[in-house]
């Protein structure tokens, strides 16, 4: 029998490949413009998968506070959002992404060890390898030089998605779906406020539909298998698990745009592999 711990690995790493592809989709659609239209009919697109799931799989409906927690889950992850498909259309999707990563573990990393106390040593070595992981991969450029706008829209990503994991474990002792579903309302509801206020175009053109529905369906995909990591395991190692998706999105990005992959960025696709097996002890 398949114990909590190593299922909770299992969907951790499987969170990280669909948020890889889903970011990977939505930084492509993104760059063919209207950033907002991309970002709330991914987020429509993910919310209607989810309802569907909650309402298929007979899950019991949360209490009003699990459903509070979702809401400022959904609040924060679409501000995380909105800045990391700004990055990605912006700026190198091979940079942007590992750091907003390394970024977001550790809001979740800090809350957890508060409150449940420090992991193991192996668990915590492979922190220390993610890390290395992250800093390889976003370093793999020997003139790299950290542009103003990659680092702020980073670094916003990461507070964002940082909170979001934090919020979302707090809502899913009862169920999944429900929570889940209740932050792409309120995530919805944001961004058609700030299409509404900034009055510009959010109609997607023709070209970017056929990412917008894989990054919105990868996109819950993906919260889906965190929510249960963290529900099976410590919220600090399902959130670094889950922060490895820009290896996806790196290598994506290295087989369809042809960007460049140098030696050190292998290294650290190694380094995130080891991490993965020192924090599956």
């Amino acid at each position: 029998m398949i114990s909590s711990q190593t299922l909770a690995v299992v969907y951790g790493i499987s969170s990280a490949i669909a948020w890889g592809a889903a970011d990977f989709n939505g930084g492509l659609a993104s760059r063919k413009g209207t950033l907002l239209g991309v970002v709330a009919s991914s987020q429509a697109i993910g919310g209607i998968f989810l309802l569907l799931a909650a309402i298929f799989t007979f899950e019991p409906v949360p209490p009003p506070a699990h459903f509070a927690h979702g809401g400022l889950a959904g609040l924060f992850g679409i501000l995380g959002l909105l800045a990391l498909y700004q990055g990605l259309a912006q700026g190198r999707m091979g940079i942007v992404a590992p750091l907003s990563a390394v970024l977001t573990t550790l809001v979740p990393i800090g809350y957890t060890m508060l409150n449940q106390g420090m992991p193991s040593t192996l668990q915590m070595t492979g922190f220390v390898f993610f890390v290395v992981a992250v800093w390889l991969l976003s370093s793999g450029d020997a003139s790299f030089k950290m542009a103003l706008n990659e680092l702020f829209l980073s670094a916003a990503a990461g507070l964002g998605f940082g909170l979001f994991f934090i919020f979302i474990d707090q809502a899913n002792d009862v169920a999944v779906f429900w929570p889940l579903a209740g932050a792409r309302l309120i995530s919805v509801s944001f961004i058609l406020v700030v299409i509404w206020i900034t009055q510009k175009p959010f109609v997607p053109v023709p070209g970017q539909w056929k990412f917008i529905i894989l990054a919105g369906i990868l996109d819950a995909a993906g919260n889906c298998l965190f929510s249960m990591a963290a529900r099976l395991g410590r919220l600090d190692i399902a959130a670094v698990l889950s922060s490895l998706y820009p290896a996806a999105t790196v290598l994506l990005a290295f087989v369809f745009l042809k960007e460049k992959l140098h030696r050190v960025q292998w290294l650290g696709v190694a380094a995130a592999f080891v991490s993965l097996v020192l924090m599956s002890v």
